[in-house]
């Protein structure tokens, strides 16, 4: 298994209270329990790495709506092997990396408050905006010598004022604290640029399938 990608799914467990990893031939399959979301298969290779015949087999081997496939691949390869009972992400993900260490402590714009704390080896932070709703937030899960930076979000109000670099440094220097030396996460086109700004490299493209198959019909 690609050791990012095993990074990767180690951390996010971490970060979104998952299950534990279950070991496959080609990766890893997570349960997660929720509707819409029940089942996570992530295969361990990327790239050219991951093959047709892989993918078709893991696919055709699903029967029950909200799971989901994470393939380090293009979209528009992977879009190839899976029939339409697959819903696609429009929106390609990508897997980045960033060698961590200790840096300053980011600036909190004026009138803006930032609030830090960790339950359960995680690390969430929020920043509050200057009439106290919600900001921007996003969370850090380390394990070992990695950490897993997820679910960054600023509030569409309050973009382009640094407070998604803010966050994201803010929480690469917890995990630093906590002893890691290598950031890895998965990106949205629209996040990319923030996290290439500030070192994060993409490693492989993210597809996201979910199988939703038509509705049987009734009578």
């Amino acid at each position: 298994m690609d050791s990012t990608v095993q990074a990767w799914v180690d951390g996010w467990v971490v970060s979104r209270g998952a299950a534990p990893p279950v070991a496959e031939p080609w990766g890893r399959t997570i349960d997660m329990g929720m509707y819409g979301h029940v089942t996570r298969h992530v295969f361990g290779a990327t790239g050219e790495d991951l093959d047709e015949a892989t993918v078709r087999k893991v696919a055709g081997a699903v029967t029950g709506r909200g799971v989901w496939l994470k393939a380090f691949r293009d979209p528009s390869v992977v879009s190839g092997w899976l029939d339409d009972d697959w819903w696609i992400d429009p929106e390609p993900g990508f897997l980045m990396t960033v060698p961590l260490a200790a840096a300053g402590t980011p600036a909190v714009p004026d009138g803006y408050r930032l609030r830090e704390w960790s339950r359960g080896g995680v690390t969430r932070l929020m920043v509050a905006a200057p009439d106290g709703s919600l900001a921007a937030r996003g969370q850090v899960a380390p394990t070992g010598r990695t950490a897993v930076v997820d679910r960054i979000e600023t509030a569409p109000e309050h973009r382009r004022k640094g407070l998604g670099s803010l966050v994201v440094r803010t929480l690469q220097n917890a995990a630093v604290r906590q002893g890691a030396r290598t950031g890895v996460l998965a990106g949205t086109p629209a996040g990319r640029g923030l996290y290439e700004a500030l070192g994060w490299q993409v490693v492989a493209p993210l597809t996201s399938a979910r199988y939703e198959p038509p509705a049987a019909p009734r009578g």
